[in-house]
């Protein structure tokens, strides 16, 4: 699992991701909103932690801009000194998922972003079959139909497309796809991402002739989008 966190002091950085880290997280550290912001644009999570007091910008406006973006799918968690009663329901209502008041201790700091993602990924698949227009996920069986028709994924191409259809209209960068599909470290074999995804686009139909696009974006990943109206092919596809 993929976590970002936004913390200004340093010594307390150092803290949360050895604590991270140790716990088998991929976790990448930025100490101002400014580098997060664009980072997070670029690549994708399955969590966000979160200061709020920071030299540049508020994590409430972080929040803001995290949600304004159309990325509701990824738990927030707020880490902060801030205490009052009203800034923990500032947070929580403008879209924060859970809030922690510093220090936290590491039992309690881990049992809370375990408990965060099991509930992101229990709503994400809470039934056995997924139905998306043609196409019907069989969570239990493993398994994708189209019009009622099986198709023929290999074990890869399979979890590929519940993590694509799972995340319609999300960017999903390549290293976090090969981090959990193919548990491999970021960077890495990067072709094999692009390969998976030509042979799961052909396989599925996933084009605007057929109301999708399965659409590239340049250095950074991929975004399964679905299209209101049929359009032409997009260059940008690969």
């Amino acid at each position: 699992m993929r976590i970002a966190f936004l913390e200004d002091d340093t010594a307390q950085a150092d803290v949360l991701k050895d604590w991270l880290s140790a716990a088998g997280f991929s976790c990448m550290h930025y100490p101002d909103a400014r580098s997060f912001l664009k980072e997070v644009h670029r690549e994708s999570y399955d969590l966000f932690i979160l200061d709020w007091e920071l030299p540049d910008h508020s994590g409430i406006e972080v929040l803001g801009r995290i949600r304004s973006q159309g990325d509701w799918n990824t738990p927030v968690l707020f880490v902060t000194q801030r205490d009052s009663e009203d800034d923990v329901v500032h947070a929580l209502e403008n879209g924060a998922d859970d809030y922690m008041i510093k220090p936290v201790s590491e039992k309690l700091l881990l049992a809370r972003i375990n408990a965060l993602l099991r509930r992101n990924k229990k709503n994400d698949s809470e039934s056995d079959v997924l139905e998306f227009g043609p196409y019907r996920i069989h969570t239990q069986e493993c398994s994708v139909t189209v019009d009622g028709e099986p198709v023929d994924l290999t074990e890869k191409e399979y979890q590929l497309a519940l993590m694509l259809f799972s995340n319609v209209g999300r960017l999903l960068s390549r290293d976090h796809l090969l981090e959990t599909i193919w548990g491999v470290g970021p960077g890495l074999a990067t072709r094999t991402v692009d390969t998976h995804i030509s042979r799961l686009r052909r396989k599925l139909s996933l084009t605007p002739e057929h109301g999708w696009r399965l659409k590239a974006v340049y250095h950074h990943g991929y975004r399964l989008e679905k299209l209101r109206s049929r359009e032409p092919t997009d260059n940008a596809e690969a």
